[in-house]
């Protein structure tokens, strides 16, 4: 595994274990060149998705963008690394669960509000704006509203 702070391409791992979940194999490693120190985790990938997107587009689904995603959401919020951590895998697994070969950009983005707003309410709000594309502060006072009368659809 490469190193993701001075590039060497040979790191030493120091810990192994499984996730909560068991989904998931966590490793702590070190670099032998600058010392640097980082997680990976290990998974498995059942078969190759492709995500339609709105435009008709199809590109093959990457579970790096997804967190990617979770984690802009999460930003500075007090939600342990590990649980972002499960809230990806398990909306993977729901994908890669349901036996299509291919799934809508709609359907990721459900998944994802669904287990954000699980986890972290901010989190959820920030996703929506983008997901739902959010144009002026109303939209915002509007989403909140809906949100605390529960008639929000995720």
């Amino acid at each position: 595994m490469r190193c993701p702070y001075c590039n060497n391409p040979d790191t030493q791992v120091k810990d192994s274990r499984p996730t909560e979940d068991g989904a998931t194999i966590r490793r702590r490693r070190i670099c032998g060149d600058c010392a640097g120190r980082f997680t990976t985790f290990e998974r498995i990938q059942l078969r190759e998705l492709m995500v339609l997107k709105k435009s008709g587009e199809k590109d093959l689904f990457k579970r790096e963008k997804l967190a990617r995603s979770v984690n802009v959401a999460m930003r500075k919020r007090p939600i342990d690394e590990e649980r972002i951590e499960r809230l990806v895998s398990g909306i993977v697994r729901q994908l890669e669960n349901s036996g299509e070969d291919e799934v809508s950009s709609d359907q990721i983005g459900h998944l994802i509000m669904k287990g954000l707003k699980a986890l972290d309410d901010v989190a959820f709000v920030r996703f929506a704006s983008v997901y739902r594309d959010f144009k002026e502060a109303k939209d915002f006072q509007k989403f909140l509203d809906d949100m605390s009368k529960g008639e929000l659809e995720e």
